[in-house]
């Protein structure tokens, strides 16, 4: 992955220099990672208008939260911290 990009994501992702569509899907996806009881019909809507179909938005929602919840696992265990 382009190192520019990953660090323009990083410092905000509202100002990355990435596709309309990607921009819908990240939305979501930091939405779902702050709070997913926010997560409504029209965040899906959007994506759907976005291009994504049922499947892709199931992809995308089983993806984001696997990683919030493996990230929380290791933040318990402190994986990769020092201790």
């Amino acid at each position: 992955m382009d190192k520019e990009l990953v660090e323009a994501l990083e410092r905000d992702y509202t100002t990355a220099n990435i596709t309309p569509q990607e921009r819908v899907m990240v939305d979501y996806v930091v939405k779902l990672t702050k709070d997913a009881t926010k997560v409504a019909k029209g965040d899906h809507d959007k994506l759907r208008a976005a291009g994504f179909d049922d499947r892709a938005i199931l992809q995308i929602t089983l993806i984001a939260s696997w990683f919030n919840y493996i990230n929380r696992v290791a933040d318990a265990l402190g994986v990769g911290r020092e201790s």
